[in-house]
């Protein structure tokens, strides 16, 4: 019996050593090959402090509309990014999509100090056009809303929107895996429900109720947590919430509401 016990603990701790080692590549399951820039948009290019040049999607909005700012999913791209949003390129809205390091041909690692290094890229490539944070509408998706959100805390954007959110990385790598030790295993946190009583913008949080992969609690949270948050749920959708119509629908009867 004893012998046996031993073993299973064996297993189980090559388990745990394996996904430790290997979480980055989890997180961040990379498309390869180069960048695609979606039809309508122009190739930008984002200057991160660390000496980067990554490339980004760039369309100019309306006379008189915000530009909104968009960090996708940790496996999603440009041409992604781009469905995600239709609805707003549609309303005239300016579309930044912007991509991470380590992404379809950008270079460098990613990781949460990466990501949201190249985060500031995207901003200083806005404010370099002329536009003010407070004409940006930050809004992310699934692993963008902890760049985004992070963003928001620190330079108070128009609005921020965030799509099948977490509260942090640990929470979600714990509710996915309760038998692992994931709150001490995790390097690369994104502590967005900690950050969010310093967003001083408006928040739009829209969380499917039968999201697998983020608990629709955690939007919840998030909601809760901000100073001035509004919560759409939804049924159905699931964690891939941002490509449907209704959601986008949803994110423009919003902002139009609070004419942003």
């Amino acid at each position: 019996m004893l012998t046996a016990l031993l073993a299973l603990f064996g297993l189980y701790a090559a388990v745990v050593l394996a996904l430790f080692a290997a979480q980055r590549a989890i997180l961040f399951p990379a498309p390869k090959g180069p960048s695609q820039i979606p039809s309508g948009f122009e190739k930008a290019e984002l200057h991160t402090r660390d000496g980067l040049t990554l490339t980004a999607a760039w369309r100019p909005g309306a006379p008189g509309k915000p530009t909104v700012l968009f960090f996708h999913g940790n496996g999603d791209s440009l041409p992604g990014a781009a469905v995600a949003t239709q609805g707003l390129s549609k309303a005239g809205y300016g579309l930044l999509l912007a991509d991470y390091r380590g992404y379809a041909g950008n270079p460098g690692n990613p990781t949460e100090a990466g990501l949201i290094a190249d985060g500031h890229a995207a901003l200083a490539f806005l404010t370099q056009r002329g536009i003010a944070p407070r004409s940006i509408v930050l809004m992310g998706a699934s692993l963008g809303t902890g760049i985004a959100t992070r963003l928001a805390s620190e330079t108070p954007p128009r609005a921020l929107v965030l799509v099948s959110p977490f509260t942090s990385l640990r929470d979600a790598a714990a509710d996915a895996l309760p038998w692992v030790p994931a709150r001490r295993l995790i390097r690369d946190s994104f502590e967005s429900a900690a950050l969010m009583p310093d967003v001083k913008a408006p928040v739009l949080v829209l969380h499917a109720r039968d999201d697998p992969v983020i608990p629709f609690e955690q939007g919840e949270a998030l909601e809760r947590a901000a100073h001035d948050g509004h919560l759409i749920p939804f049924s159905a959708y699931g964690h891939q919430l941002q490509f449907t119509a209704p959601a986008q629908d949803a994110v423009l009867n919003w902002l139009a509401a609070r004419r942003l």
